[in-house]
């Protein structure tokens, strides 16, 4: 049983949060943009199969990476000079961090993490 996890996310720059793959890149314009392109990214499996079937051998990634959690919730809010977002899911770190990298490259960082 995955143990529900409640990640506190800030975004320093949202106006050039992007990942390094423009196709698969967050491309909104706010913080309610990043919240539902975050929280689609983690309940659904397109962003990762479409990151999936650009690599050399789509065949050999890890399934892992794949796994959804169709109840995660992201919500995201100007505070100060950042952008702050609470994620609320079931899914390991390897794979927020791999979501989130793909979306936004390394403009993230996790404040802090707890049991939901």
């Amino acid at each position: 049983m995955s143990m529900r996890s409640h990640y506190y996310l800030s975004i320093a720059d949202l106006a050039h949060a992007r990942g390094p793959v423009q196709a698969l890149s967050y491309d909104g314009a706010g913080p309610n943009d990043l919240a539902a392109a975050v929280q689609n990214a983690m309940r659904t499996p397109e962003l990762f199969e479409r990151w999936r079937a650009m690599q050399d051998e789509p065949d050999d990634v890890d399934p892992s990476l794949g796994v959804v959690d169709p109840q995660a919730t992201a919500s995201a809010r100007v505070a100060d000079l950042r952008t702050d977002m609470d994620l609320i899911t079931d899914l390991p770190m390897s794979v927020v961090r791999h979501r989130l990298n793909l979306l936004i490259g390394n403009s993230w960082q996790l404040r802090d993490m707890r049991k939901a």
